[in-house]
């Protein structure tokens, strides 16, 4: 018998997956459940049935569902960071305009139909106690974006450089709850660069991205 008749018929082994594979599969899946359908919803048989895994996978990558939830903060943190540097970036000697461009940056993105607003303001929501870790993380991390826009508006002139920061610590927070609330496609989103744009410019003293 010829090596290809000794395995006709015979099922093809199983490919097996390795744990920073599953692991990362399984972040995936609770990334864009937890998302879609919030955290506190969304069960661990949620997650690894989208993940195609089985529940002792889960539980080898993340020891509790608390461990996956404060994974998928962390990775959301990236993506915002990457988002909102992006957007700096593409105006390095121009911190004001760099400001202007985010909020450009962020009407695109909360004009989109599957787009559910802040993912942290999401997680706040869910979870009532202000000490738990959850709420705790979401503080933090709004802590360090109004930091970095007291430190952006400083940057970029401001005659009041807190204010500045503040103001736009509130327009960033209306405009994630507004994408929800007036629902996709809405008018409002087209109008927040120019909000932002009018906001910066009273500040620094001086027209930017015109």
């Amino acid at each position: 018998m010829t090596a290809a008749g000794e395995g006709a018929g015979q099922a093809a082994p199983r490919k097996s997956t390795t744990g920073s594979e599953a692991s990362a599969r399984i972040l995936d899946a609770a990334e864009q459940l937890f998302y879609r359908e919030g955290a506190r919803a969304v069960g661990v048989d949620a997650v690894v049935k989208q993940a195609g895994v089985n529940k002792m996978s889960l539980y080898r990558q993340f020891n509790s569902k608390d461990e996956l939830l404060r994974q998928y903060l962390v990775r959301r943190d990236a993506k915002f960071w990457g988002y909102f540097e992006g957007s700096v970036a593409r105006h390095p000697d121009d911190p004001a305009a760099g400001l202007v461009q985010f909020f450009a940056d962020l009407s695109v993105r909360a004009s989109a139909l599957d787009y559910r607003g802040c993912p942290f303001v999401n997680v706040a929501v869910e979870f009532a106690d202000p000490e738990h870790f959850a709420r705790r993380h979401v503080a933090e991390g709004k802590r360090q974006l109004l930091a970095r826009l007291h430190e952006l508006a400083t940057a970029a002139g401001a005659a009041e450089p807190t204010a500045l920061a503040e103001a736009l610590a509130l327009l960033i927070e209306g405009a994630y709850a507004a994408s929800q609330t007036y629902g996709p496609g809405n008018t409002l989103m087209l109008a927040l660069p120019g909000v932002a744009r009018t906001m910066v410019e009273q500040a620094v003293g001086r027209e930017v991205l015109r």
